[in-house]
């Protein structure tokens, strides 16, 4: 089952990410499935494909060109953990800042929980400040 898992993991970050196809979020992600660490307010994370598919839109037109390399994964049980590295170049509005055609590079760790071929739940953790610095939003 592990492997099985981090092959589902592994497809979630080439289809919907490398490859920005929206429609597989609903192959992978469960309709009651819920996404910690990508909003704005922890104590309200994203829940199901439907309200997943607004944050992947806004990186996707923000970093079309994004790769997300999965450097190590660990699996046991029904969990699954991904260190990655994501390397893009900043092409679109994102977050009411114009694009600053910046090359961006960020690392995260991501724990996904799998039942029934299907992500979830994920605890998020990637490293937003960076990226925000290399876009301009912080300085």
């Amino acid at each position: 089952m592990s492997e099985e898992n981090k092959a589902l993991l592994r497809r979630w970050f080439d289809e919907v990410w490398n490859n920005g196809r929206a429609d597989a979020i609903e192959e992978m992600f469960d309709e009651y499935g819920i996404a910690h660490g990508l909003s704005d307010d922890p104590s309200n994370p994203i829940r199901g494909p439907r309200n997943f598919r607004p944050f992947h839109t806004t990186f996707r037109e923000a970093f079309p060109n994004m790769v997300i390399v999965v450097e190590d994964m660990i699996a046991e049980g029904d969990k699954v953990a991904a260190r990655c590295s994501v390397r893009a170049k900043h092409e679109g509005e994102f977050l009411g800042r114009i694009a600053s055609q910046s090359p961006v590079e960020f690392t995260g760790i991501t724990i996904v929980r799998i039942a029934n071929g299907k992500i979830v739940e994920a605890w998020n953790n990637f490293d937003f400040m960076t990226l925000h610095k290399q876009v301009g939003l912080l300085s």
